[in-house]
């Protein structure tokens, strides 16, 4: 077994020219400093197995809905493939229904799939059941959306502290209706109405109304249906999302843990991993970002 020591001479000297050393014990440590050669050099040494690469793109392909994809692709790879393609199809439905606004929908869908898919998750039943009163909201049906946070969002809230919080934001949306029509970025504006005046819109730019926005965007739709398509996937054996999804989290952490244990990375890979999950894993998921545009 190779040792730490060993393996920290390896590195051999930092770009200053001293050499190495991890010290033992309790005291201090050097941590080896790497450029870009050196650093390519070490990544060219892993070995990865392409039949693991192989499995990475099928699990994409058939946790994202590409299940006549994923098929062929076992099929040339020689991966084994056991797919069920009425049940990749119906998730994908349910899925698109909440990004398109249909949550009774895709509620009634889920339902018929396995009611304990939402029985046993009261966090996501909450917010698939706020993002009902949203588009309520949206539609501006404003009876039916009291009505509805009423009888169906209220008393969650009483008995949660951090529904209640969700469930008050939401409301905020009634109480300043200009603000709803404002940041609805649906795909079919009225421009004519969703401009505020002047003095409103000046207020709505301050950043206690940029959670409230967030509530109106199609972000937001996306992030709920993440959200009920990972408890879906989780209810028929697989993973909550791709594995590739899990290794650049786990890249993100290990590559944050490197740079405070003070691992010398090359400039060009500091923050690599980061940059990579902030694309990835944020894509139609950044409220935040988008929340005051």
């Amino acid at each position: 077994m190779t040792t730490t020591s060993t393996r920290a001479s390896r590195f051999g000297p930092t770009s200053s020219g001293t050499s190495n050393s991890l010290t033992a014990g309790t005291g201090s440590s050097t941590l080896p400093s790497f450029d870009t050669r050196q650093w390519e050099d070490e990544l060219n040494k892993v070995d990865i197995s392409k039949t693991d690469m192989n499995a990475l793109v099928f699990d994409y392909l058939l946790i994202e809905g590409y299940s006549d994809a994923a098929v062929e692709f076992a099929r040339e790879t020689g991966l084994p493939a056991d797919v069920d393609h009425e049940k990749v199809q119906e998730r994908m439905e349910i899925r698109q229904a909440v990004e398109d606004g249909r949550v009774e929908e895709a509620v009634r869908r889920v339902n018929e799939l396995d009611p304990e898919i939402l029985d046993t998750n009261p966090p996501l039943l909450f917010h698939l059941h706020l993002l009902r009163l949203i588009e309520l909201i949206r539609s501006d049906d404003i009876d039916k959306a009291l009505e509805f946070a009423t009888n169906e969002l209220a008393p969650r809230g009483a008995q949660n502290p951090e529904f209640l919080i969700e469930l008050e934001r939401t409301m905020a949306l009634l109480a300043f209706p200009d603000l709803a029509k404002f940041a609805d970025d649906s795909l079919s504006p009225t421009p004519s109405t969703s401009t505020p005046d002047p003095e409103n819109l000046k207020l709505f730019q301050e950043p206690v109304f940029k959670p409230i926005i967030a509530l109106m965007k199609r972000s937001y739709r996306i992030k709920i249906s993440k959200e009920l398509n990972s408890a879906i996937l989780e209810n028929q054996g697989h993973g909550k999302e791709t594995k590739l999804n899990g290794l650049i989290r786990l890249m993100s952490w290990g590559e944050t843990k490197l740079i405070e244990s003070g691992l010398g990375l090359p400039i060009n890979e500091k923050f690599k991993g980061r940059q990579w999950a902030d694309q990835v894993l944020s894509r139609g998921n950044s409220n935040d970002s988008q929340s005051g545009q």
